[in-house]
């Protein structure tokens, strides 16, 4: 096999090396993971829009990670679905609450 040389302070490479990974990619994944740790919402929010970042860099540079982004992604919006549902049923209850105590108690 051939020996390849790389500049000072590069790594040599060889002809079937897998292309570096994505790193907006990692960042979406450890966001998605985050979100449901430690960074309700803007764990979220991060994992979304670098998800959605890094696979429009990995279609334009050929990186590796799309499934880390993919993942990231789904964690993204997942969190934030549920964070609309327990929104949408703290809502529901309180006005329900709110509706239950005005018929209880007629003004007059």
């Amino acid at each position: 096999m051939p020996h390849h040389y790389a500049p000072p302070g590069y790594p040599a490479t060889t002809a079937g090396a897998a292309p570096p990974t994505n790193q907006l990619a990692i960042v979406s994944l450890v966001a998605g993971i985050a979100s449901f740790a430690i960074l309700p919402v803007i764990g979220a929010i991060i994992a979304v829009i670098t998800g959605h970042m890094a696979r429009s860099q990995i279609r334009r540079t050929g990186e590796g990670g799309s499934g880390l982004a993919v993942i990231g992604l789904i964690l993204g919006y997942v969190h934030l679905a549920l964070g609309v549902l327990v929104l949408l049923l703290f809502v529901v209850v309180f006005f329900g609450i709110l509706g239950l105590v005005a018929t209880q108690h007629p003004t007059g």
